[in-house]
């Protein structure tokens, strides 16, 4: 059943008094529980794509629709985590979790518990009374991450949140976030750069083209978890991908 659908999206920008045609024609189908990844090459528009579901930026034309109805803007039903962590630096840990409930008038005791119940989920319980600047990158992104899950959003949007870690770190938070994922079950949406990173986590890969982005090929990784990222299945998948990109990146003009 989609939970999410596009329906023919264009993005149109102004650059330098000319219209940049950033999306064309975007049709996507995205199911509910679905963990879906974006890759491209730089500049292709797949974060343009997810702010665009996320309502924080409006299609030139077509339409985002979730459960039916045409997204206008952003909402709850709709968790967003950044590249940048985003965290509040004068809030604990615990009181980061708990401002969406906050902000919704949640009483209390109840966002409290709420909030604990996730920080449990991703690990972080026993840090529920630090500021930002006393974690380490990966409980950054777990605190996004439990943030965004607080609100009981539908979907789940990850704009590269892994992006900005080194290479150990980045593997244990795909872990965790699949582990997090099959607790939880939400829709998930994840752009990366890194090819590894989408056969490793997604159910599905949309593979997006060279501006103005099209999707070029949508890949089904129709093998259980935990993968082996080494393993015959993911080595074939990975030269299907890097051959897309590689056509994708010769076609990037350059200037």
């Amino acid at each position: 059943m989609a939970i999410i659908e596009v329906k023919d999206v264009f993005k149109l920008f102004l650059a330098d008094g000319k219209e940049m045609e950033a999306l064309h024609d975007i049709n996507l189908s995205i199911r509910e529980n679905e963990f879906i990844c974006f890759i491209g090459p730089s500049g292709c528009g797949k974060t343009t794509l997810l702010r665009i579901i996320a309502g924080l930026e409006n299609p030139t034309s077509g339409a985002v629709y979730l459960h039916g109805e045409p997204i206008k803007g952003p909402g709850p039903e709709r968790g967003m985590v950044f590249q940048e962590y985003s965290l509040f630096p004068w809030r604990t840990v615990l009181d980061n979790v708990a401002f969406g409930p906050e902000l919704k008038g949640t009483p209390k005791e109840e966002r409290i518990a709420k909030s604990r119940q996730y920080l449990k989920m991703v690990g972080l319980e026993r840090f529920e009374s630090r500021y930002p600047h006393e974690l380490s990158g990966g409980m950054k992104q777990r605190v996004a991450i439990a943030r965004a899950l607080v609100n009981d959003p539908l979907a789940l949007l990850m704009d590269e949140p892994f992006g900005a870690l080194d290479a150990q770190t980045r593997n244990t938070m795909q872990s965790e976030l699949l582990r997090i994922w099959g607790e939880d079950k939400k829709t998930v949406i994840f752009v990366t750069h890194s090819v590894d990173e989408a056969i490793y986590l997604a159910d599905r890969i949309v593979i997006m083209s060279a501006r103005p982005g099209r999707i070029k090929d949508v890949i089904d990784v129709a093998f259980p978890r935990p993968r082996n990222r080494t393993s015959p299945e993911v080595n074939r998948i990975r030269d299907r991908i890097l051959c897309d990109l590689g056509t994708e990146i010769a076609c990037i003009p350059r200037s």
